[in-house]
């Protein structure tokens, strides 16, 4: 299989899609202004004790006050053996109270669970980890644990002697998948780099007082460096040579013998559209997905719920129904795993299988399920039917959705449904217009989109952030149109008979 990471760098936003053998596995969006925040450390201040609920109310510098669950106070040991870790979580949660651990008015150091959404603040854990490439540094925690994905015993074990030997005395260090097969030598290089980050994160956090921020998690450009750029890798392609040369200055550090694989993209296309990406991308937010049989996946997202409905469809089988739904079902299976990782969907999933009869039918459902899940970075936990022929599984949130970063609740439907940000639109139109002025030799352009969307560009503007971008000698207009759809843009060559038109008459000259 081909593994390809391609990285679009513009001023708005950063864009990292991983391509498997050229069909798209993964996109992560960070928009500036607005990068996330789990694995933030913070300096908060306990705004409130909830004995009733074993949790408190952080106070960490955001909108709203974080959330620290009693059980957020001590390590998590879900997605890594550790010795007797059932038995030591539950003796912990037994024996600790919220109040006999924070009080009102503490300052404690927590980090970023889970990022804020809806109506909820974001959820933190004093207990900190430090992930670098091959290691997760825990300071707070006395364990030693490998990640459950590197299955072979024997080099399990090597990498516990390695941990053993020089894992800093007091803490813990959890190993990642990534470091199986990795030197001695590579994973020292990992310890001693985030001990020395942890002793920094010490003297801040003793220098300031509550609520700061006292350590920010990498951005999307440098955590995809860490997390995703593996030996596995055949190429990895930015279109920003300042990010490119801090990618590959990192990379020649950290990975010497796979930097060679990173290439600077200079062509003046957009990069996405070159890899056939960007048309992938408008279709994650499809509610219908197709099979490639016939049958479909009906996909409907709730905050903390996700429900998924397999149909027939257009698949009518064979002779044997019992043989064409279960092929229906396997399908549906891989294109689920897919799916939930193509749109990193997290927390609970709820999928409703065609029904079958043969429980050994649903027993290989289940284990095809399972097995098309093992090339997701992310936790997952298939349970299994329920009693009312339901799959139950989780995924673990870990950032926000992209739906979420780039969609808005439709005011016009009564959030029924979800309309695209006026900010992913304008960038949407920056990059049709980079397209049209390339490809059509013209002096003037029109661009077209509602009020809203128009209002943001204006905004952004004012405030010295050019949201389209500059071309010399050419002229372009804006028109707020208020017969397009809140989603609809256009952009075309400016014609002098356009100024009689409806509905564009008031096009103003932008620049």
């Amino acid at each position: 299989m081909r593994r390809e990471i391609i990285a679009d760098v513009t001023p708005h936003e950063a864009r990292v899609a991983l391509l498997e053998d050229g069909e798209l596995a993964e996109v992560q969006v960070e928009l500036r202004g607005n990068e996330r925040l789990v694995g933030n450390i913070y300096k908060g201040r306990v705004a409130n004790v909830l004995p009733g609920m074993q949790a408190a109310f952080v106070d960490i510098g955001l909108d709203r006050n974080a959330f620290l669950y009693v059980g957020d106070i001590l390590a998590d040991k879900s997605d890594f053996d550790f010795p007797d870790a059932e038995g030591v979580v539950e003796r912990e949660l037994r024996d600790v109270n919220i109040r006999d651990v924070v009080k009102k008015g503490q300052e404690i150091m927590v980090q970023v669970l889970k990022q804020p959404g809806g109506t909820k603040g974001a959820r933190i854990t004093t207990h900190i980890t430090l992930p670098g490439r091959t290691i997760v540094l825990m300071p707070t925690v006395d364990h030693i644990g490998v990640s459950r994905k590197i299955e072979d015993e024997k080099e399990r074990e090597r990498l516990k002697d390695i941990l053993m030997e020089y894992k800093p005395k007091g803490m813990g260090i959890i190993v990642r998948t990534a470091a199986a097969g990795c030197t001695k030598e590579e994973m020292i290089r990992d310890i001693h780099f985030l001990e020395r980050l942890w002793e920094r994160i010490q003297k801040k956090s003793a220098l300031v007082s509550a609520p700061r921020l006292i350590h920010a998690e990498e951005t999307l450009m440098f955590r995809t460096v860490r997390d995703m750029f593996t030996a596995d890798i055949d190429s990895f392609v930015i279109n920003d040579r300042e990010y490119y040369e801090k990618v590959l200055t990192i990379a020649e550090i950290t990975q010497p013998e796979i930097a060679d694989r990173i290439k600077l993209y200079t062509e003046p296309e957009n990069v996405f559209d070159v890899y056939n990406v960007e048309n992938k991308i408008d279709k994650i937010f499809s509610r219908k997905v197709w099979l490639d049989n016939g049958a479909y996946l009906i996909i409907d997202e709730a905050e903390a719920l996700t429900a998924i409905d397999v149909n027939t469809g257009k698949y009518i089988g064979e002779d044997d129904l019992q043989e064409t739904i279960l092929n229906a079902n396997l399908e549906a299976a891989k294109k689920i795993a897919k799916q939930l990782r193509l749109r990193d969907i997290g927390g609970i999933i709820i999928i409703d299988f065609i029904d079958m009869i043969d429980k050994k039918n649903e027993d290989l459902v289940v284990a095809t399920l399972k097995e098309a899940l093992k090339n997701d970075r992310t936790k997952t936990n298939v349970i299994g039917f329920t009693g009312l022929g339901l799959v139950e599984m989780t995924r673990k949130k870990v950032r926000r959705r992209v739906s979420a970063l780039l969609q808005l609740p439709c005011g016009d439907c009564a959030a029924s449904g979800r309309v695209m940000a006026p900010s992913a639109i304008a960038i949407k139109i920056r990059r049709e217009v980079n397209r049209l002025v390339l490809g059509v030799e013209a002096d003037k352009y029109l661009i077209e989109t509602s009020p809203e969307t128009v209002h943001y560009i204006e905004e952004c503007n004012d405030k010295g952030i050019a949201m389209l971008p500059s071309f010399p000698g050419k002229t372009f207009y804006i028109s707020a149109n208020r017969k397009l759809d809140r989603q609809a843009y256009r952009v075309s060559v400016y014609t002098e008979a356009m100024r009689k038109e409806d509905g564009i008459r008031d096009a103003r000259l932008f620049f």
